[in-house]
């Protein structure tokens, strides 16, 4: 099966399994469900083409790999800032790149379908949850430079996930209060395989292994 890869929106004829910004980044702590920068809007980004930015970067791609994700919000490593990275495939396709300021616009018109939804900051479970089946977002990239996305089906799924992560919103705020407890007692059971998983993906990947807490904060 030949996988055609999108970087930043562009076609390109290689690209190696690690991104180059994972390869050079830091993995750090995923934040956990109840802490505050989670549930907080982030903050729009100001400064471009910063040495801060350009390893923030390459930090949460490092974090996303560590982790076994798809998306990563800025928050979700305890930045509140309005940035997310993103590396998936579906349908044949490899999605790769980042989004900063981000906003979101679901075309109502290609209707909606329901898939199980995850979340790094929930680590384990996952629920049944619905979202527009396409939807474009527009923002810019770390040099400042306009960026339009569009994806559909899952890759649809992400960009709205992590969008709704910069304004403080996760995706267990969208389902019924006791899906939610359902979820986050799954989570109970879950999290120190799911944390054991990241320490083992980090030393396969040659990155020190982030610290988590015993235990995840008060909800």
């Amino acid at each position: 099966m030949s996988i055609r890869t999108i970087v930043q929106g562009d076609e390109v004829d290689d690209y190696p399994l690690l991104p180059p910004e994972a390869a050079r980044g830091t993995a750090l702590r995923v934040t956990e469900v109840g802490e505050g920068v989670l549930h907080e809007p982030c903050r729009t980004i100001t400064e471009f083409d910063t040495p801060e930015l350009h390893t923030l970067i390459d930090d949460m791609f490092a974090t996303m790999a560590v982790a076994e994700g798809v998306g990563l919000a800025a928050n979700q490593v305890g930045v509140d800032l309005r940035l997310f990275v993103y590396d998936l495939t579906h349908a044949e396709v490899r999605h790769v790149g980042h989004v900063l300021n981000p906003v979101v616009v679901i075309e109502e018109e290609a209707g909606t379908e329901e898939s199980e939804e995850g979340c790094l900051s929930v680590p384990g479970p996952g629920a049944e949850l619905f979202r527009g089946s396409r939807a474009t977002v527009t923002g810019v990239d770390v040099y400042g430079e306009p960026v339009t996305i569009t994806g559909e089906g899952y890759f649809a799924r992400c960009l709205q996930h992590e969008t709704d992560h910069l304004g403080g919103r996760l995706y267990i705020d969208l389902i019924s209060k006791r899906e939610r407890k359902r979820v986050l007692a799954d989570m109970a059971d879950l999290r120190e395989e799911v944390l054991e998983r990241r320490t083992e993906l980090a030393a396969e990947l040659g990155k020190a292994a982030p610290t988590y807490p015993d235990a995840p904060p008060a909800r």
